[in-house]
């Protein structure tokens, strides 16, 4: 399928916004020339119809365009009525979107009172059982068929009721048939949703809208692209709502929706939004807007440069192929240089997982000297390196003219316009790593122009993203920390999630190194192009959750955060689980009221644990699975 699409992009140096198709959603209608619009989700139970109400006004009040309720059965899809009455009675006339989970009378309900129904096609007509068969064609249509009679009265309903419908396909619930057949693939993906909008334009019905989400965000960028190309090809563009699913809280959840989402919405990609964090949801909507509002001030800032080659067309993600300096590039973590060239205060204070690779110190020299590696201005590295310490030349033209280089590393600052030179075997070196940076209001934009520009030319040396994050004018005051980790992820994600680069380098003006070097090691971690800790798959609370999940996160994470490498995810219900979990080794999931199943991987070894000892339920199993370590604090002797 991927050799029939062409590229989901019209342009890599001067994107447009993707037209798509107008969908009404009460009175605020989506796509084509109308506002990217901004959605969150409710907490509250949704039968506490009063408690319900309330939330749904409060994140009217701050700016949400589109309100999104759970329905799991009829009880609350009967609700829905009563909660929409009483919010347009007190004078708010923001679209409701019930989210539909197993049960499509509810979602037939749903559309009957609400602007909008939310189904995820891999639970809609399907149980989860984890089956492992081959289809025949034959069986295959059966299966088709099946689906469109249970899914055409709810199309049906729609098309008479003015009701939208969103088509929302989550990464880890595809349905056994899709898996089957595709695999857990952005391609099944997009098949799975490709299925349902069939019926839908069989039925005559093309109020839809589409998602792809995953928590992973390279593998949710993935599928959104494939699905781009696959509705061009398809004729019609529906309107897309982009999302990382179960992002998680704090910096590292906005890290990892400004990456996914973001990176398409520089594409020119996205109509609506949903930050989905383990916060309330009034926290969402601030990311949402920052995302939104970024987009709009840098996406249709155009290059002034050829336009580059993009082999895979960004319908498949690899970890872009380079030659190794020194443990850089190929297939070796990413690296995190510390710029300590205007502060030395810090540097031998690293410790524990937040240690860079090296440290930029400019001409000045340390004293004493740290045991991290040492970058040096060329000039005065010729005078005081240590063996160990290396040079950067700030132009191509300094490193060719050196009389003196490092015999195995070297860092060369590199530009757009160094690649439009007549001859480029200079990249070839094998000593030198290029520092590839930009001066223009979006410099990623130009560092995938200049990865993609020069693998065209036939050369992929390892690459090194060096941002300097410059506070907004009039700005005595440093940014908070979120704000700042998404203004980060959002100048980086067009080359982090489709590992474009082999490191950061990250200045932070007003923060010291020591900030912008944990800076930088969360945003890796999010990409994925550099593992320190453990990674939390943490859904957003809704209606549906079992236990707070705000607290619990916290406890698990305070007690699990110091083991690299291991996935943990927490779901607030069994709906999100055992299927949202994606990837992750280990899984805790609401089972009812007090009561937790444990997984292992999407395996559930023990059920119905109490609440209160299921955290000391999933250390026992981690350690019984020989991946536990102590805590540093414990760690004997």
């Amino acid at each position: 399928m991927l050799a029939e699409l062409k590229a989901y992009y019209t342009s890599l140096v001067a994107p447009k916004r993707l037209p798509t198709r107008v969908v009404s959603i009460g009175d605020v209608p989506v796509g084509g020339p109308h506002p990217i619009r901004l959605q969150t989700m409710t907490t509250t139970d949704t039968l506490d119809i009063s408690a319900t109400v309330a939330q749904v006004i409060r994140l009217a009040e701050a700016g949400a365009d589109y309100v999104r309720l759970t329905a799991p059965s009829l009880k609350e899809a009967e609700a829905l009525g009563e909660i929409k009455k009483r919010v347009w009675a007190a004078g708010y006339r923001v679209p409701l979107v019930a989210d539909i989970h197993y049960t499509p009378r509810a979602a037939e309900i749903a559309a009957r009172l609400v602007e909008k129904v939310r189904i995820n096609p891999g639970n809609y007509a399907d149980k989860k059982r984890f089956e492992q068969r081959t289809y025949t064609d034959a069986e295959y249509q059966a299966e088709l068929e099946r689906i469109y009679e249970r899914f055409a009265p709810l199309v049906r309903l729609c098309k008479e009721y003015g009701t939208a419908l969103r088509i929302g396909v989550n990464h880890g619930s595809l349905s056994d048939r899709i898996l089957n057949r595709y695999g857990d693939t952005p391609e099944g993906m997009v098949e799975s949703a490709m299925e349902f909008l069939r019926i839908c334009e069989a039925e005559g019905f093309y109020q839809v809208v589409i998602s792809m989400k995953a928590s992973n965000p390279a593998v949710m960028v993935a599928a959104y692209r494939h699905l781009v190309a696959r509705l061009k090809a398809h004729g019609t563009v529906y309107p897309i709502h982009l999302g990382v699913t179960e992002a998680g809280d704090g910096s590292d959840g906005r890290i990892k929706s400004a990456l996914g989402i973001e990176s398409l919405l520089l594409d020119g990609i996205g109509d609506t939004v949903r930050v989905s964090l383990t916060e309330p949801p009034e926290n969402e909507l601030p990311t949402c807007r920052a995302l939104v509002s970024f987009a709009e001030r840098h996406r249709d800032l155009a290059l002034d440069l050829p336009e580059p080659a993009w082999p895979t067309e960004g319908l498949t993600y690899q970890r872009w192929a380079t030659h190794s300096v020194e443990g850089i590039g190929a297939t070796h973590p990413a690296v995190v240089i510390a710029d300590h060239s205007q502060n030395l205060h810090g540097l031998h204070l690293y410790g524990g997982e937040i240690v860079p690779d090296f440290a930029f110190v400019g001409k000045a020299v340390p004293n004493p000297l740290p045991t991290i590696r040492l970058i040096y201005e060329a000039s005065t590295w010729e005078k005081v390196a240590r063996p160990q310490d290396t040079p950067y030349f700030s132009s191509v033209e300094a490193w060719q003219q050196a009389s003196l280089r490092h015999p195995t590393l070297n860092w060369v600052r590199l530009t757009p316009a160094d690649l439009l030179r007549e001859r480029l075997e200079f990249l070839e070196d094998s000593t030198v790593v290029w520092v590839v940076e930009s001066e223009g209001p979006l410099p990623a934009r130009a560092l995938r122009w200049m990865r993609l520009y020069a693998a065209q030319k036939g050369y992929t040396p390892p690459f090194i993203a060096r941002l300097t994050l410059v506070p907004p004018e009039k700005s005595p005051e440093p940014r908070p920390a979120h704000a700042l980790a998404v203004e980060a992820a959002c100048h980086l994600s067009p080359v982090l999630i489709d590992g474009f680069v082999e490191g950061l380098w990250l200045v932070v003006q007003q923060r010291p190194p020591a900030a912008a070097v944990r800076l930088a090691f969360d945003l890796l971690q999010a990409a994925r192009l550099r593992i320190v800790r453990t990674d939390y798959i943490a859904c957003p609370s809704c209606g549906r959750t079992l236990f707070n999940l705000e607290e619990v996160t916290a406890r698990i994470r305070a007690r699990t955060s110091h083991l690299k490498g291991l996935k943990i995810a927490i779901m607030g219900c069994i709906v999100n689980g055992p299927g949202e979990m994606a990837d992750a080794d280990y899984g805790y999931v609401g089972a009812g009221p007090g009561t937790i199943h444990l997984y292992r991987g999407k395996e559930i070894v023990r059920k119905n644990v109490r609440e209160d000892e299921a955290l000391e339920a999933l250390i026992e199993l981690i350690q019984a699975d020989g991946r536990w370590t102590p805590p540093p604090e414990e760690t004997p002797g």
